[in-house]
Formats: C-alpha cells, sequence, structure tokens
C-alpha cells in the first residue's frame, strides 16, 4: 500500500464515529470507554473482541451473524481495519467498532468482567523469538484476557501455525485452563463450529491455497 493511500485511510478513519484512536497516555491515564462500552454501543449487549483485526474480516462478519453483540477489533495498524470500519458504515451495522492500538493494552481498554468472547485470529506466532513475550497466548497475555472477560467467557485461536497451535494447547494444559475445542484441520473436522468455518480472512484464503491447514482452539482461562 502506498504512503499516499494510508494517509487517505486514516484521515478517514478520523471521520467514522465507529473508530477510536486514541493516544498511549490516554489508554494508560483513563480511557474513556473503559467499563462504559454501552455508552459506545447504546445498549447492554455482549462484547465479543477480535484482536490483531487486520482488515476487520472476522470482526465484520461475525457481527453480521450476531446483531444481539457487540464486536470491538483491535490492530495498532489503522490503514488496515480501515475497510473494515468503512463496510459497517456503509452497512449501517450500529454493533461495530474499531479500536487502534496495542493488543497489550486490553485490561486498559476494557474493565474486569466486560468482555463476554475473544477471537484472535491468525497472529504471529513468533517462531524465530526465544523470548515469548510477544505470543499472544503466553501466560502474561492469557492472565489479561482473564482479567476482562467474564467469569464464563472464552477465547478463540484461529491460526495456520501448527507451532502456534501446539504451543498453546501445550501451555493450557500445563497450566490447568479448560480446552473446550480443538482440532489440527477445521475444514476436514466436520465437529467444527460454523463460525469458524463459515468466514475466512484475507490471509486464510492464501495459507488455504497454499494446502495449509487451518487450526482452532477453543479454551477458557482458569486461575
Amino acid at each position: 500500500m502506498g504512503s499516499k493511500n494510508k494517509l487517505k485511510r486514516f484521515k478517514e478513519n478520523e471521520t467514522f464515529a465507529n473508530v477510536i484512536q486514541p493516544t498511549r497516555e490516554e489508554v494508560t491515564a483513563n480511557f474513556q470507554y473503559k467499563g462504559k462500552w454501552n455508552t459506545f454501543f447504546n445498549n447492554d449487549n455482549p462484547i465479543v473482541v477480535e484482536l490483531g483485526c487486520g482488515k476487520g474480516e472476522y470482526t465484520i462478519a461475525l457481527a453480521e451473524k450476531n446483531p444481539d453483540k457487540n464486536f470491538v477489533g483491535i490492530d495498532i495498524k489503522g490503514a488496515r481495519f480501515w475497510r473494515g470500519a468503512k463496510t459497517a458504515i456503509e452497512n449501517d451495522m450500529k454493533n461495530v467498532g474499531f479500536v487502534r492500538t496495542q493488543i497489550e493494552l486490553i485490561d486498559l481498554i476494557f474493565a474486569e468482567n466486560e468482555v463476554d468472547e475473544i477471537w484472535i485470529t491468525f497472529p504471529d506466532p513468533q517462531i524465530k523469538y526465544k523470548r515469548t513475550k510477544h505470543r499472544m497466548t503466553n501466560s502474561e497475555f492469557l492472565k489479561k484476557y482473564h482479567k476482562v472477560l467474564k467469569e464464563e467467557g472464552c477465547i478463540n485461536l484461529k491460526t495456520d501455525s501448527e507451532f502456534m497451535h501446539g504451543y498453546t494447547l501445550g501451555l493450557l494444559h500445563g497450566e490447568g485452563h479448560e480446552v473446550l475445542h480443538a482440532n489440527h484441520d477445521v475444514y476436514k473436522n466436520v465437529y467444527s463450529p460454523e463460525e469458524v468455518t463459515g468466514t475466512q480472512t484475507f490471509y486464510e484464503k492464501q495459507y488455504l491455497e497454499q494446502g495449509k491447514p487451518i487450526t482452532y482452539v477453543k479454551f477458557r482461562v482458569k486461575y
């Protein structure tokens, strides 16, 4: 994407009512919607969050299928989720919002027990790095997710990375968390949930064309 195109999208994002682009200071000091997301959506419906939402395809698809839930896509790259934000506005979808911020700030964006469900779709598995601090299912991230999720809240991980899938399952079993569903190839498994197979992101289609199996884990964090 050219820099002119990026700038145009950044400018357009500023005009979208469904996009929030706080400074890091605004998030760390006292984020305006923390504990008050019902004022953003003007209802008390359950909140589902997509972390690293990219173009927002999953956020949009889930929001279309679940009008009785609110969906928040989070990504640091605003030029990417511009597409999802624009689609939501064009289709008059009132149950979609996007936040441009770092994922590790999730516990400053939402209050304790404010989120019903989290989706992590095709994160960077960080295979080359010995340190796991940026791996989105590491222990530190799980603690943050647990903090913002309701007691029965779940986390969904969908990835093309067997490494990420195996790492996550190993960690979940090792720490005593609750694995609700897991399989190594969602399109060959008849028990795969429709919300997992019914939506394909831009990158997912590429992975499938390359013959990569798509893996999935649904779990609850227990402390």
